[in-house]
């Protein structure tokens, strides 16, 4: 067994010691830093028992854990058929009133924005609109 998978073997022991279902897959340590790649989102409490356990083990570079971050993947939605003009609303649909109409609604409570939200008329003589909305996994920070 070399190295790197004690490593993985006992960082998933401690992982599974805190009844988390989160498993690291892989890890490297290099002079660019770590990289531990898990089977899902990791959550603030996972990564932080990520991050105490690389501080605490032999033969990796704890140096190098300062900026502990979470990956940039992030996933997207896409609203159809909604009205590009708003009643109430003097403008068109535009990114900040799908942000207003985001905070309202509480499915949008736990979802981080990566980026703001892209609105798209259909065609010149239509007055629908496609909305994409970049969104990060759940859990993610920033």
């Amino acid at each position: 067994m070399n190295e790197s998978s004690a490593h993985i073997l006992n960082m998933n022991r401690v992982l599974k010691s805190i009844k988390s279902d989160i498993a690291v897959d892989f890890i490297c340590s290099d002079m660019a830093g770590i990289v531990a790649v898990t089977n899902k989102v990791v959550f603030s409490s996972d990564l932080q028992t990520i991050k105490q356990y690389i501080k605490g083990a032999n033969h990796i570079n704890s140096n190098n854990v300062e900026s502990l971050r979470l990956s940039q993947s992030k996933l997207y939605l896409k609203i159809i058929s909604l009205s590009y003009l708003q009643e109430n609303i003097i403008n068109s649909m535009n990114a900040s009133v799908v942000e207003k109409l985001l905070k309202k609604n509480h499915i949008f409570n736990n979802i981080s924005l990566a980026s703001k939200p892209r609105v798209i008329k259909i065609s010149l003589k239509s007055n629908m609109a496609i909305i994409w909305i970049d969104i990060y996994p759940m859990g993610y920070s920033k």
